[in-house]
Order: C-alpha cells, then structure tokens, then sequence
C-alpha cells in the first residue's frame, strides 16, 4: 500500500490529505500519484527542501513534503550505488578468483569506467588484471592517444596487438602486407585480420583465462540476454566478466560524471561509441549531441535510447548474406575458428619459402600448380581439405605459396589479385590463371587434365 504521508506530531488535516490527493490524480501538481512512503530522515529531507511549486506535492498551505526532481536524483544515485557494488563483486570475482584475468579495452564508455574501477580496487597497480588493446590501423588518431593518457594517469602499462606479422603503429607495413583496402575487399577478412586474430593472440599472450570485457544488454538485441558471466566462444570455454552487463548508457555516463572519469575526447564531438574511422559517424550525424565537461550538450536521447550507443558505428557495412553489420566478430560464435596455423602443414603440398625459389620453379621446365594463398583468408581455408585431396593424386607437383608477404612479387608473376588463385606453369615458364570457384578436388584434376590436352 503505498501512503502518501506519515503522522507527525503537528497532525495533517483532512483538507490538507484531500487536496494532495486531488493534486495527484487531477494534475495540478505534476508529480506521480505513486509517491513513496516518506519516514524518518527522508520526510526531514523532503519538508524542509525548496523547491518549485512544477515538482512539489502541497499536502499543507506553505508545506511542501515531495521534491520529484530530488527523489528521482536521488533514485539514480541509489541505482548507481547498487550497479557499482555489483560491477566490483563481478570484477573481485574474475581478478581474485582466476589467475591471469585480462581486460581487453577498446577505450569507450563502458570501457573507461571499469578502468575506474579496476583502478579503484587497485588490480591495475597489483597487477591481477591486465590491460591489452587492438590497434586495427583504423582507428581514430585520438585513440591511441587517449590510451597514453589513461595509462599515464591511471600508472598502468597495456600491450597492444594488431594485425600478425606487423610491427605495433606500422601503418606502412600493415598496408604493404595486407593491402590498404583490405576492408572495402573483403569486410570479414578485415574482421579476421585487425581484430579477431591479434585480439585472440592477445588473450593466448597475457595467458587469459578469464576475459573481462565492457558488453551490456543495453547495446542491442544481440548482447541482450547476456549476464555477468558467461563462457566465451573463444578459448575453448574462457570464463568471461561482463562486470557492467545490466547497465545502461546513462548509467555509464551518470558514472562518468559522478567520478571525474577520463573519458575519450571524441564523446565531445558527438560520438557516443567510437570504433574504426571508416565507419563511425556521430550520432545524431551533426554532431548536436555532445558529452563535455561530464555533462551532455543537445538533446541526449538519440545517444540514451536502447540499442543506440552502437548506432553509429559499421556504418555502411554488411555482412556478406546482405545483412546489416552489428558486430565485428570478436564476440561472435565461431570466433575461435581462427588462423593462429598454416595451410597444408601436412600432405603432399609442397611449400616454396621464397621468391627465388618460386622463380626456379617456373624457370625449371617442369609443369606444376602452385596455389598463393593467406591462412587468414576464408576461401583458402575453405578449399584446404579439397586441395589437399587433390594433391595426394596429381600428376604434377603441387606447391603453395604464401602471398600475403609479397603481394607485389605474386601480383607481379602469379596472377594473383585475390586469395585465392591456383595457377598451373607450364613447362616453358608461363603461367596460367584457373578463372573458376569451384574448388573440388576434381575440379583442380580437370584444371591440370586441360594442358594435358593442349600439349598433345
């Protein structure tokens, strides 16, 4: 039952009651007609608050007992309390119970305020929880940036990954060996390349067995059932910590706020997630929503809304069923099919190790195939069974060539414009395409059976 007032020694008359009443259930106050009970130090609180006559339930001449706007402040400070307690019980679970727990921190909202936290409990400065980060060489300029100052101020180090074989901020050399438009190519190589790849060889790095990480079921209907703790798709049943996982964004930023929190610089230019450069837009586009000096700019519901902090990121993007892209795969089922091996380890795929090498087999006079291909790529993946097949019965030596590292040299003498493509040479050093994606066993014997017939 829910009362609308408390005997005090000075007694409410019935007027006084009536008129309250009335006040609620006709509108002329605009506070709910659901006011809670109000005893003890919050009815003090409460009576003795100015307010205006727009957020104050009269239930006496010149006697105000309900301050809506205080309430409701006062209600978020008690939800946030609660969020906080329950975030560090879920974080003292993963640092104190498993022994290597890793943060991989991509810097946003969420992100930001379990560094807090995290700092708060002191595992940054002990140690018992690691922070790593994945530099895709797509991202923002602001974001490595603001790594460096959340690592100065907070006095932790993190370890940075990127894309395999790559030194860390080689942008050149990401572009020479995978190719600067590897992302407008093939969108889930991208994925696989500067994400998922460097951000499992993290976790398998820092030695992870458990993985805590900044999703929430606010974010959308794909993250909306997850809980504090889960097994990840990766790892092979890695515990994961999702400390935040029942906030929500205003919570996010109501932490933010409250604590100080250093935040990324680009949330006052009106994005409320920031992801890769290509494809992160402010949301609204013209940029009016702003968060500065831990208070929002503009109208913040476009940001606040459910499912919209991720709104404008992916922008552009879909999936190769035509499906619009919502997430990059890190968190996905299937993400630990990765490509931390080599293609044909085994078998009668012959490896050729250099470019020399390559050349004297073209220069030998002696007929062959030879497949470039990158592990990475999921279509040279996808035929590995069937090429494997195929070698075991050909009639002519079968080699592979990793072309990824020396995409010039295969563009240049190997037909090669994509992973991947198999050429038969011929036995005066010519090279020869197969134009085709069908890649059964048969279909490579019929490939190598078509020069049998032109020689004769």
């Amino acid at each position: 039952r829910c009362h609308f007032f408390r005997k005090r020694k000075a007694s409410i008359t019935m007027k006084a009651y009536a008129t309250a009443v009335a006040a609620a259930l006709f509108g002329a106050s605009t506070i709910s007609a659901f006011a809670p009970a109000l005893t003890g130090k919050s009815l003090a609180r409460a009576s003795n608050a100015i307010v205006s006559q727009s957020t104050a339930l009269s239930m006496a001449d010149d006697e105000k007992i309900f301050d809506q706007e205080s309430f409701i402040a006062e209600s978020k400070e008690m939800r946030l309390k609660h969020l906080e307690e329950q975030a560090m019980f879920a974080l003292k679970i993963a640092c104190e119970n498993y022994g290597n727990a890793v943060f991989p921190n991509a810097l946003i909202a969420g992100d930001v305020v379990i560094t807090h936290l995290l700092h708060r409990m002191g595992y940054l400065k002990d140690g018992k929880a690691k922070v790593m980060c994945v530099d895709t060489f797509h991202l923002f300029p602001e974001t490595m940036e603001f790594l460096k100052e959340i690592e100065e101020f907070y006095g932790f180090k993190a370890e940075v990954f990127c894309a395999e074989g790559v030194p860390v901020g080689d942008k050149d050399a990401y572009d020479k060996k995978y190719g600067a438009n590897l992302w407008k190519e093939d969108i889930e190589q991208y994925d696989k390349v500067c994400k998922v790849e460097p951000f499992q060889r993290g976790l398998k790095e820092c030695n992870t067995d458990c993985m805590i990480n900044g999703r929430t079921r606010w974010q959308g209907f794909e993250r909306a059932w997850i809980d504090q703790f889960e097994n990840a798709p990766i790892g092979g049943g890695l515990a994961k910590c999702n400390p935040i996982a029942y906030w929500t964004l205003e919570d996010t930023f109501d932490y933010i706020a409250k604590y100080e929190v250093p935040h990324h610089p680009l949330h006052a230019k009106g994005y409320p997630s920031i992801g890769d450069a290509k494809d992160t837009i402010p949301i609204p586009e013209d940029g009016s929503t702003r968060f500065v000096d831990f208070k929002f700019e503009g109208d913040f519901t476009p940001w606040l809304d459910y499912a919209s902090e991720r709104k404008g990121r992916f922008v552009g993007l879909e999936n190769k069923d035509g499906s619009t892209k919502t997430e990059c795969g890190i968190h996905v089922a299937g993400a630990e099919q990765t490509f931390d091996r080599d293609l044909w380890e085994e078998g009668k795929v012959q490896n050729i190790a250099s470019n020399d090498e390559a050349l004297e087999i073209m220069k030998s006079g002696k007929e062959a195939v030879i497949a470039v291909y990158a592990p990475w790529c999921q279509f040279c993946q996808g035929m590995e069974d069937e090429f494997a097949k195929y070698a075991e019965l050909a009639g002519v030596p079968v080699y592979k060539f990793r072309g990824d590292e020396e995409r010039d040299f295969v563009m240049d003498n190997l037909n090669t414009e994509s992973f991947p493509t198999v050429n038969f040479v011929k036995s005066d050093g010519s090279v020869v395409k197969y134009d085709s994606e069908a890649r059964l066993a048969d279909d490579f014997a019929t490939f190598e059976k078509s020069f049998e017939k032109s020689t004769a």
